[in-house]
């Protein structure tokens, strides 16, 4: 459960944000040796794009790949900047122990300002908006890191199936096909102007929270058990089968939830928590299982009886 509220904060926070900031230092002169990833989706990029032997700390959220991450953590939530400054090993080609380059995900405790008056190099980049700003971010890393070619391909491939994906749902005149995405189990949820919502979106989802979206959420609004009920979604997104240890058994059990269509109807779909919240290079799998979960549903006569 904290690993879900966590979640759901670090996005909330990265929504107020632009989709993606560079510092004034971070241009890519040189090839960095020593780099630092205080973001789980950017450690996953890092590695995807050939980059991992740079990588000398990451944060103590990033668990992808399960192999090869460096033993060094950093709390990307409480950053130390006395820790990150000394984290690195020096050599003859490179004497200093601070990073050439440090990526964050938000600006928690100001680290950016402060490493950045300290001489390192820091990118900031949040969780975009839509799948362009997704791409945008993998392709800056891969310019930042000197694997421009990894990067390109990466990104390439990943819009491919996104628009692979999107062709491949039938046209539904007269079906709407309306989904509630759940991030933590106490009903905080994504609306489509989220970079998910968005993908849900494009497949003809009709999203139930976009109605309880205010200025003050940004996007992650927290709903009630009442009102979704009352909305009777079609189909249910858990994003918190880790964390909240959410399940379609469990969602049953809730008061009054026995009824709504997508339980009633077996279309609750789990998802891996962290492929769900993250926009990196798994984010073709994120997008598979939420396409075919949609073209499943289509395809249910009881949704449509």
């Amino acid at each position: 459960m904290f690993k879900s509220l966590r979640l759901v904060l670090a996005l909330f926070l990265s929504a107020l944000a632009l989709p993606f900031i560079v510092s004034s230092s971070a241009s890519a002169a040189t090839k960095p040796s020593c780099v630092v990833s205080l973001s789980p989706t950017a450690t996953e990029t890092l590695y995807a794009i050939g980059a991992g032997p740079e990588v000398q700390a990451v944060d103590t959220d990033s668990d992808y790949p399960t192999t090869g991450l460096p033993t060094k953590r950093v709390n990307g939530l409480n950053p130390s900047v006395e820790a990150i400054i000394g984290i690195c090993k020096t050599s003859s080609t490179h004497p200093s122990t601070k990073p050439d380059l440090v990526i964050i995900s938000y600006d928690a405790n100001d680290v950016k300002e402060k490493l950045t008056a300290l001489g390192v190099k820091v990118v900031e980049q949040d969780a975009p908006s839509n799948v362009a700003g997704a791409l945008s971010q993998i392709e800056q890393l891969g310019t930042l890191t000197g694997h421009v070619k990894s990067a390109d391909k990466l990104a390439a491939s990943i819009k491919q199936t996104i628009h692979a994906d999107i062709a491949s749902v039938p046209k539904h005149p007269g079906k709407s096909l309306t989904a509630y995405y759940e991030l933590s189990t106490d009903f905080y949820s994504l609306t489509s102007s989220t970079f998910v919502g968005s993908l849900l979106k494009a497949l003809g989802v009709v999203n139930i929270a976009d109605p309880k979206n205010t200025t003050a959420d940004a996007g992650y609004p927290q709903l009630s058990a009442e009102y979704l009920v009352s909305a009777n979604p079609k189909m249910i997104f858990l994003a918190d089968t880790i964390g909240g240890k959410a399940s379609a058994s469990s969602v049953a059990k809730r008061p009054g939830f026995s009824k709504v269509a997508a339980v009633e109807d077996h279309e609750v779909i789990g998802l891996n928590d962290d492929i769900a919240s993250r926009w990196g290079p798994r984010l073709s799998i994120l997008m598979n299982q939420i396409t075919a979960a949609v073209k499943g549903a289509l395809k249910n006569p009881k949704l449509w009886k």
